[in-house]
């Protein structure tokens, strides 16, 4: 029977990026993903990583701020998956009054340190380039710095580099049960395998308060609220590279982003869902909020037989006992359990794609205790493969060069996943 130092339960991407920071800290890792990498929540983002604006009118100052600081440091270790963007947000003065956006883009621009991205600043709508598809009586707003990623691409490159560094990945194989015995973890796998890990960590998302209680027999008092966000894909709405960040009238914000050359992608909702979080679906009347809320600012309203294709994503967020869906916290708990100072399980609860990376030197500064020989912090200034280049615009064209001839469409595409 095989020992690890780490089994990880969850192929999304806390899962993943925590086995690629355990992996190149010396310990053994077995991870295990029973579906495919990223399958749920981790592929079916709004692609973005971004501090979360809108998170300042709920004064989560502390997550704007990692956020923003992590955005700059995976600008540069993930420069082939990240890459800059710029969001346009109309002035609508009977939502929010100019003062107060003024206020939030300054504290946006320097709750952090900034040197990869421009900030803020006042634009017209009604000229070039940010008048395309508009209303033309929308003639004020605002521009702002944030980042696009490929979410599914990302969780990939991490469980690749984990397995690089020695980590095991198996995706299609779950942890039926696992029991302390002896001060370790014996786990029995859905691949007839029975496996022995010194600690556990729980990074299921959705279901880690499942598998906690069911297939770890760990009873926990935390609570996880799942809240479904949904996502529309239209024809291509407008000519440019730029997003737009919409308010909405009931003060929540769309997002309006350019997606793989021919379309625009659009969300999100945020829905508490009743039920298994794999069963999850968007629903007609969030496909008909989106549909309505962009058409607010279009000069075509698109219609719900206008969507080409809609996705849903379950959020698994820490419950603060928020009454409302869009005030919960999108901010992470870790939560570890042990027997005697051994054999530690650590759960993840909450979290979200922008602060993956940091959250997993979090969960490996929390087993410390338990590994007292491993390597120290390193993930902020490893490159992943792909991204070893100091300067993406140069490597794009050195790129574009090498493989002239080829669509320029499929060279970014290209790009833009391997690097």
């Amino acid at each position: 029977m095989q020992t690890y130092d780490l089994f990880v339960i969850g192929g999304g991407i806390n899962g993943a990026g925590i086995a690629r920071d355990a992996a190149g800290r010396g310990l053994s890792v077995l991870l295990v993903e029973r579906a495919d990498l990223a399958a749920a929540t981790s592929s079916s983002s709004s692609k973005l990583i971004h501090g979360g604006l809108r998170y300042l009118e709920q004064y989560e100052f502390r997550l704007v701020a990692e956020s923003l600081a992590e955005r700059e440091v995976l600008l540069r270790i993930a420069a082939h998956l990240v890459w800059p963007a710029q969001f346009v947000m109309p002035h609508v003065p009977e939502l929010r009054p100019r003062w107060m956006i003024r206020l939030g883009l300054f504290l946006y621009d320097h709750l952090a340190r900034r040197s990869l991205l421009p900030g803020s600043r006042a634009v017209r709508l009604d000229q070039p380039p940010y008048a395309s598809g508009l209303r033309p009586d929308l003639r004020h707003g605002f521009v702002y710095s944030d980042c696009r990623v490929d979410d599914a691409r990302l969780v990939v490159a991490n469980a690749c580099d984990a397995a690089g560094r020695g980590a095991r990945v198996l995706v299609r194989t779950e942890c039926r049960s696992a029991q302390r015995v002896g001060g370790e973890w014996r786990v029995e796998l859905s691949n007839g395998e029975t496996v022995s890990a010194r600690g556990i960590v729980n990074a299921a998302g959705p279901w880690v308060k499942g598998v906690l209680n069911e297939r770890l027999e760990q009873p926990s008092k935390d609570a996880v609220r799942l809240d479904k966000g949904s996502h529309i894909v239209l024809p291509r709405q407008y000519r440019g590279e730029h997003a737009f960040i919409l308010q909405n009238d009931d003060r929540r914000v769309i997002f309006m982003i350019p997606y793989q050359e021919r379309y625009t992608l659009v969300g999100t909702t945020d829905v508490p869902l009743e039920g298994e979080p794999a069963d999850a679906q968007a629903s007609f009347e969030e496909v008909d909020y989106l549909c309505r809320a962009v058409g607010r600012y279009l000069a075509r309203a698109p219609r719900p037989a206008d969507v080409v294709w809609r996705y849903t994503g379950v959020r698994p967020l820490y419950d603060d006992g928020s009454a409302d869906a869009s005030s919960v916290t999108r901010d992470y708990t870790l939560r570890v359990d042990d027997e005697a100072g051994r054999a530690p399980v650590l759960s993840v609860f909450g979290g979200k794609l922008t602060t993956y990376r940091t959250l997993a030197e979090q969960v490996m500064a929390k087993l410390a205790p338990y590994f007292p020989r491993m390597g120290g912090a390193w993930t902020a200034g490893a490159p992943f493969p792909g991204s070893e280049f100091a300067n993406r615009e140069q490597a794009q064209s050195e790129f574009f060069h090498r493989y002239r001839g080829k669509p320029a469409e499929v060279l970014r595409q290209v790009f833009r996943r391997h690097g």
